[in-house]
């Protein structure tokens, strides 16, 4: 029996949902400096919740003149077929102890003492961090990629995504840092070779001058 192209689509995305559980299990199994909890990573894979992170991005990249390339971050994050968020919750709050001088701060206890950042919309994260600590950050995201290449995913790695996140208050309250990984089950990635402009020509508008602007004409001619 013939099997539908509504068949292989339900299967694909079933295939993406699968994917991201084993991606973020990767990644919460990856080694920490210090070996204590300290990072969470989270799935959205509604294309309605997509689309609000995506819009988001549009407008921090209203914002601020360096941050003009949230829109073709956004772009991107369009044709994901889901995204992960992973966190660091104590570079925030509670400092490694350690008095590695990374953040700036000859003991840690300066930098428990130290004035954060106003919470302005040029702002991306509301430092100081601890370094130390949200550098960990690396490892779950390390793990993660080493599982999306295990398994074939093609993913996409950003920082602007994870700021996003966080406005949008839609990680747990602690954090202070995040990053966003995207990943797609498709032909072609959708987070390679992109063109620099790729906010203005993509497919979505290609499809829109192309197809939306001509059909009309077509359809008269051939009424």
């Amino acid at each position: 029996m013939e099997r539908s192209m509504k068949q292989f689509e339900t299967d694909r995305t079933d295939a993406v949902k699968a994917a991201a559980r084993l991606i973020l299990a990767s990644g919460t199994t990856s080694p920490r400096v210090g070996g204590v909890g300290e990072c969470t990573i989270h799935v959205f894979d509604d294309p309605c919740d997509i689309e609000d992170l995506c819009q988001e991005l549009e407008r921090m990249a209203e914002a601020k003149k360096s941050w003009g390339f949230f829109r073709r971050d956004a772009a991107m994050l369009r044709d994901a077929d889901a995204v992960m968020i992973a966190t660091s919750l104590r570079c925030v709050s509670d400092p490694a102890d350690i008095n590695c001088n990374m953040c700036g701060k000859l003991v840690c206890e300066y930098f428990k003492e130290a004035e954060r950042l106003p919470v302005d919309p040029d702002v991306a994260f509301n430092g100081p961090l601890c370094i130390f600590r949200a550098t960990n950050i690396a490892y779950a995201i390390d793990g993660m990629i080493s599982q999306a290449r295990n398994l074939g995913i093609d993913y996409g790695v950003y920082w602007s995504v994870g700021a996003a996140a966080m406005r949008m208050r839609l990680l747990p309250q602690k954090t202070g840092f995040a990053i966003g990984f995207a990943i797609s089950v498709t032909e072609k990635s959708p987070f390679r070779d992109i063109p620099r402009r790729y906010d203005e020509i993509n497919q979505r508008t290609m499809n829109d001058r192309m197809i939306q602007r001509l059909w009309p004409q077509f359809r008269s001619i051939y009424s």
